[in-house]
């Protein structure tokens, strides 16, 4: 069977690319197939971002808020996001958002079955299951088939669990999320907690790590029920929803296109940024550049520009510096977030920064561990 594009993974990756394609009048009609083992129909996750303006998925963002909370034992602010906005999406309303659109287009197929390989050829690849074989022209891939190696030696997972909790009485500010808490123990590498209150009686918890490994289940239920009696002083409630990830925090290098006529999309090409986790908005960027490619009839093999590979270079610091314990990330956040306008930081974690603010943000931390650390990336032989 023969497609003009294969999405091989329906995720927050596959599906973002899909809709940016069925949004382009010169695209939207090509022959697309996307192959996932698994129908996207259970609310599995929760994405949150930061934009300055309605973006392209603003019509089912759940919750958002401009002022934010940092906590650590020695330092407590309120954060005002001056032009941003922090934005929650539901895994369950994204899902039904792009397909139901797709639904539209009698020239898109879904394939639920296991991926069992991605193989290419000269002009085309192809994408086998357990029962058929599929080609085209390209395939998006956002499987982990072609994953490097991690190890403890040159990665950290950024593992969590995450509760939607409803309370009898209102309990929250609805107005303000919480985006770190350090001021819980750190006995299993860098912790915080996550609260983000969708209206006074409703909120998402979230118990976050930086580590080598991940927990057993027990800890992070025990986690979350000590920070919600404790902390957030609250003691009765239920539980709505419940979540739990890996996301690797790593050195290893994600290709962008790992064999001919391969395009890897989302954590599989590197758009997960190692330094925090967050994924959904750099996935926005690069499908959209496909998508631009792709209208024009350019490469879209394209290298990273310097700008890229600058920020890529501050993300493989703060990894090694984690990750040879030079410091801790209770330590790295508090002095980032201590010493600097908020606004900036986030543009600096959305690598959107200007270069000025990034030496002040660069001269706010320790220059001899992240010195050494940048030094060695910079040698780093990919």
């Amino acid at each position: 069977m023969k497609y003009d594009f294969i999405i091989a993974g329906s995720g927050c990756a596959g599906l973002s690319l899909l809709y940016h394609l069925l949004q382009e009048p010169t695209l939207q009609n090509k022959s697309i197939l996307i192959l996932d083992r698994d129908a996207k129909n259970s609310n599995d996750r929760t994405w949150c971002f930061w934009e300055k303006k309605p973006g392209t998925f603003e019509s089912i963002v759940h919750a958002k808020w401009n002022t934010l909370e940092f906590l650590s034992t020695d330092y407590k602010a309120q954060l005002d996001l001056a032009s941003y906005t922090y934005k929650m999406i539901q895994g369950i309303d994204f899902y039904n958002f792009v397909i139901q659109l797709a639904k539209k287009f009698p020239n898109v197929s879904f394939v639920t079955a296991p991926i069992i390989s991605i193989t290419s050829e000269i002009h085309t690849a192809t994408v086998t299951t357990e029962e058929n074989s599929y080609t085209s022209t390209y395939v998006f891939n956002s499987t982990g088939l072609f994953n490097p190696k991690m190890t403890e030696e040159n990665s950290l997972l950024q593992h969590f669990k995450g509760w939607v909790i409803e309370t009898k009485e209102p309990v929250f500010d609805a107005e303000v999320g919480r985006l770190m808490d350090f001021s819980v123990a750190q006995d299993n590498g860098t912790t915080f907690m996550y609260v983000l209150p969708t209206s006074q009686t409703t909120a998402l918890i979230e118990y976050t790590l930086f580590s080598k490994k991940i927990l057993e289940k027990e800890e992070y239920t025990q986690a979350l029920e000590k920070y919600i009696q404790e902390d957030l002083q609250i003691s009765d409630y239920t539980i709505a929803h419940e979540e739990f990830g890996v996301i690797p925090m790593s050195l290893a290098k994600f290709k962008k296109n790992p064999i001919k006529n391969v395009i890897n999309i989302g954590t599989a090409g590197g758009f997960t940024k190692a330094s925090t986790g967050y994924t959904f908005q750099f996935i926005q960027k690069d499908v959209a550049e496909i998508v631009a490619n792709l209208k024009a009839g350019k490469n879209i093999n394209t290298d990273s520009s310097f700008k890229k590979q600058q920020y890529a270079w501050y993300d493989r610091t703060l990894i090694d510096v984690l990750l040879t314990e030079k410091l801790t990330g209770k330590e790295v956040f508090s002095m980032i977030f201590n010493k600097n306008e908020p606004e900036k930081i986030l543009a600096f974690l959305a690598n959107e920064s200007k270069f000025i603010d990034d030496i002040a943000i660069m001269s706010s931390l320790p220059i001899g561990a992240f010195l050494t650390s940048g030094v060695k990336q910079l040698l780093v032989k990919n």
